[in-house]
């Protein structure tokens, strides 16, 4: 596949990360900073966005390293929202959203290097634009959306008991 020893790391941090957001997905209807789920995907995705920026077949700032950036500033806030503002409150809806669409964010470029990479030797997609990597980024985003809204909800009926 040609990845470097950096890239090897990246991925199998970033499948982790991914692995611990689904568990905490289905397992709580959010990624949950205060269960081991939800502290894997935190730092094992601050870990697989800091190491994105090392890596690039082009030179200087991309879109890649923006999405990588943008993800740890997602994260960041979550975790402040989750340690500095306890109980069930407000701020539990922007924490939820976040970490959701940090984890979509995330899906995106390991759709597109999935995809253009397996099977070894005949990739599934030639290349960002092919029709099946927009076609799956497009569900993804629906079931973003869904589980967005669904999220809010729940939150909403808990803000509400408390």
């Amino acid at each position: 596949m040609g990845l470097s020893h950096l890239g090897i790391f990246h991925t199998v941090i970033g499948v982790a990360a991914i692995i611990a957001a689904i568990v905490s997905l289905i397992r709580r209807g959010k990624i949950d900073l205060s269960q081991l789920s939800g502290k894997i995907y935190f730092y094992f995705t601050l870990v697989t966005s800091l190491t994105a920026l090392g890596l690039s077949s082009v030179k200087g700032v991309n879109p890649g390293h923006i999405l990588a950036l943008l993800i740890v500033i997602l994260i960041s806030v979550a975790y402040y929202l989750c340690a500095k503002r306890s109980g069930n409150n407000r701020s539990r809806f922007i924490e939820n959203f976040f970490l959701t669409f940090s984890f979509f964010l995330s899906l995106i470029p390991t759709v597109n290097e999935t995809f253009n990479r397996i099977p070894i030797g005949h990739p599934l997609a030639n290349g960002p634009q092919d029709p099946l990597i927009g076609k799956t980024l497009l569900i993804l985003f629906v079931l973003f959306v869904i589980g967005s809204v669904l999220q809010f909800r729940k939150q909403k009926s808990i803000n509400k008991v408390v």
